[in-house]
């Protein structure tokens, strides 16, 4: 069967979108809930996750931090970037959580790939980059490289939770107030700082159109 799509029009509050997400997963642990994936945004914060090291914090007064449990270091949410949270039986789907988060990673690549923009994956850093031939090179002359999308999951007796976030249009200058994911050097953009005017109702619907879950 496929996942319940659910779209929330306003900014979820993190405590929310979590106790959500916790009654969800226990539904499809006990056979009374269909798998979702949500659609949502997030006021401005900040999430740390299992591999989050204090120091990546730079302006721990700026917005909220919440301490997240899923994998990943720190991470910022806020209005214009779109959060897909999966809750999905990763053990109907051969218990393999590697494959699980590459098949993550390609539908991102291939939603972003209807806005003819080339997603890419890097071992050793978390989520999708964007190649930036037209920033200079890093120090030690490193092809400049920006992160677009996040990805951090949890796993409940093979029940995700947590998920994407892809970077829309949100204010670029937030992610200052961290490290994002423990990487230094590269930065961060969006569908609209590469110059596209893209909504997050067109990504929603390029999302769909990609999903390797039927939509419902």
């Amino acid at each position: 069967m496929a996942p319940d799509w659910i779209t929330s029009d306003a900014p979820v509050p993190y405590e929310t979108a979590l106790a959500e997400m916790e009654a969800r997963v226990a539904g499809i642990l006990a056979g009374s809930a269909a798998e979702a994936l949500w659609l949502l945004e997030h006021p401005p914060l900040y999430t740390a996750g299992t591999s989050a090291n204090p120091a990546d914090l730079r302006d721990p007064g700026r917005f909220p931090v919440h301490v997240a449990r899923r994998g990943g270091q720190y991470t910022y949410h806020g209005p214009g970037q779109r959060v897909v949270y999966c809750m999905l039986d990763v053990g109907a789907r051969g218990r393999d959580v590697r494959a699980f988060v590459e098949t993550l990673e390609a539908w991102v690549i291939a939603a972003l790939a209807e806005f003819g923009v080339r997603g890419e994956i890097r071992p050793g850093r978390v989520g999708v980059w964007v190649p930036r031939p037209d920033k200079p090179p890093l120090a030690d002359g490193t092809p400049r490289e920006d992160k677009i999308a996040a990805i951090g999951i949890r796993l409940r007796r093979w029940v995700s939770f947590h998920g994407v976030s892809i970077n829309v249009e949100p204010d670029l200058g937030h992610f200052d107030g961290i490290v994002p994911c423990g990487i230094t050097g590269h930065g961060v953009t969006s569908l609209v700082d590469l110059g596209l005017p893209v909504t997050l109702q067109d990504l929603d619907a390029a999302l769909q159109r990609t999903s390797p879950w039927s939509a419902a």
